[in-house]
């Protein structure tokens, strides 16, 4: 009986069994069509994430939120300076590190990313139907898990 389990994943493509595809794959059809809703905004993907990161937070230094994004901190450095130059983030000298600098979210900034937000809670709810409430607690219980893996 072991066996035909093991022939069955035999045939399979690598990609369709490998858990770095398919989160990559799941992620893809989360946001492929949030994305739009996002772009209708006026919001690239990374912008949409920093803003949705900072949303609610106290100010972060710059590196904190590169990670959290996923993404570079020099590409983020760049970013949260033009969003700052379109009021969307304000950023000042960390007190308690001159060479860090923190990035928080203005009022403005808030304004444009809490509606985008309670759609994107939509669009996950109905993404996620299929599943039942147990079944989508433990997913992501065991992403967090997994993302602490490091």
């Amino acid at each position: 009986m072991q066996r035909e389990g093991v022939n069955a994943m035999e045939n399979q493509r690598f990609v369709d069994n490998y858990l770095g595809y398919l989160l990559g794959q799941a992620n893809h059809a989360l946001f492929k069509d949030f994305e739009a809703v996002v772009r209708e905004a006026g919001l690239g993907s990374l912008e949409w994430r920093v803003l949705a990161t900072l949303s609610g937070q106290a100010p972060m230094p710059v590196g904190q939120l590169a990670q959290e994004v996923l993404s570079q901190q020099p590409t983020v450095t760049k970013l949260v300076q033009r969003l700052a130059a379109q009021g969307w983030v304000e950023l000042r000298d960390d007190p308690a590190d001159q060479r860090r600098t923190l990035v928080e979210i203005t009022a403005t900034g808030q304004r444009l990313i809490t509606p985008l937000i309670e759609q994107s809670r939509e669009h996950e709810a109905r993404v996620l139907a299929d599943l039942d409430e147990a079944d989508v607690r433990r997913l992501k219980r065991q992403l967090r898990q997994l993302a602490r893996f490091r």
